[in-house]
């Protein structure tokens, strides 16, 4: 196995993207802008109901750490993605897609069991909720990792939608305890704001004695902190954490740590679905950071690439696509 800049452990789903209209998520009782775990069965009837009634957008691999990984390498540096798919054409297909876009996996990931798929709805405002069964990824556990290439990394990425599983939060601690034992930097999402409505004691189980990067949106920073405004969310998040990344959508980014505190504003553009610009803008910092860019230029890198996320259907560019706006954001910087 390659030394690897990038080790990062999250979920492994197959998605199937549609563009809905908002009186679809009220009949199926669905709210807006979270994710919901759900039933095979359950799964299947909407995906049945979706296929008559809305528009089908296509399927790609996902999972919101999976994304991240995807971005960080396309951008240039390498990675390894822990997670565990099914003993099934879709685990195959995932494997193999990561495999495409140059990320290294283990072929501990696959085992007996169904590969998980969830369902992005994308509203008429672009926000995109999400109806996920998670297979077999639901027991991901350290057996299915292999925590080599994560001695010799130099990040370590967790996902937050692994705070609903205790044998993925299990692995999360042994991964945490090898990357302390080997230097290895630590970065976490809170992923989604369901996270840390139900949650929230996985959460704090993930986050442990605190990370060296903490990304969240705006409404979980709030909620996981219970607090009214940002300053207040920091003030708090602070306390355990090095730097928080806080994404505000339209309107940016806001970054904290101990020697800055600043807010770079958002990207114009025409807005079509935000399924996965969250996943790219950690990879894109995170990108930055290891290319020992400063706070502020892995913001406005970060801003570029998750902003041409949501310009388009689905949670990832094509892989030459990062490179450009790279290659872009180099040139106007020099």
């Amino acid at each position: 196995m390659a030394t690897v800049d990038l080790f990062a452990i999250g979920n492994a789903l197959i998605d199937q993207e549609f563009k809905i209209s908002d009186d679809f998520l009220i009949q199926q009782g669905l709210q807006k802008g979270t994710m919901q775990l759900t039933d095979g069965p359950t799964q299947a009837a909407l995906y049945q109901n979706l296929l008559n009634s809305q528009d089908y957008k296509g399927q790609a691999s996902g999972g919101s750490a999976a994304n991240t990984t995807v971005a960080f390498s396309a951008l240039g540096s390498s990675a390894f993605y822990a997670c565990r798919v099914g003993n099934d054409e879709l685990g195959q297909i995932y494997l193999d897609g990561l495999n495409d876009a140059d990320i290294y996996t283990s072929t501990k990931s696959k085992t007996d069991g169904v590969t998980g798929t969830c369902m992005v709805l994308i509203s008429p405002d672009t926000e995109r909720t999400m109806h996920t069964y998670l297979g077999i990824t639901t027991e991901l556990s350290a057996e299915q990792v292999d925590y080599e290439p994560l001695k010799k990394a130099k990040w370590l990425y967790i996902e937050g939608y692994l705070s609903t599983s205790p044998s993925a939060r299990l692995a999360v601690k042994q991964a945490r305890q090898i990357a302390r034992e080997h230097g290895v930097k630590i970065a976490l999402s809170l992923s989604d704001p369901a996270m840390v409505q139900y949650a929230r004691e996985g959460l704090n189980e993930l986050i442990d004695e605190g990370v060296d990067v903490l990304f969240c949106n705006e409404q979980e920073a709030l909620m996981y902190t219970e607090t009214h405004t940002l300053d207040e969310a920091f003030a708090k998040l602070k306390l355990k954490n090095h730097t928080i990344v806080i994404t505000q959508g339209a309107k940016g980014a806001s970054v904290y740590s101990a020697n800055t505190h600043f807010h770079l504003g958002g990207r114009r553009v025409t807005a079509v679905d935000a399924n996965g610009a969250g996943d790219a803008f950690a990879g894109a910092f995170l990108y930055a950071l290891n290319q020992h860019m400063s706070l502020e230029d892995a913001t406005q890198l970060a801003i570029l690439i998750s902003s041409e996320v949501v310009a388009q259907y689905g949670p990832r560019l094509d892989i030459e696509n990062y490179a450009k706006l790279l290659k872009n954001f180099q040139t106007e910087c020099a």
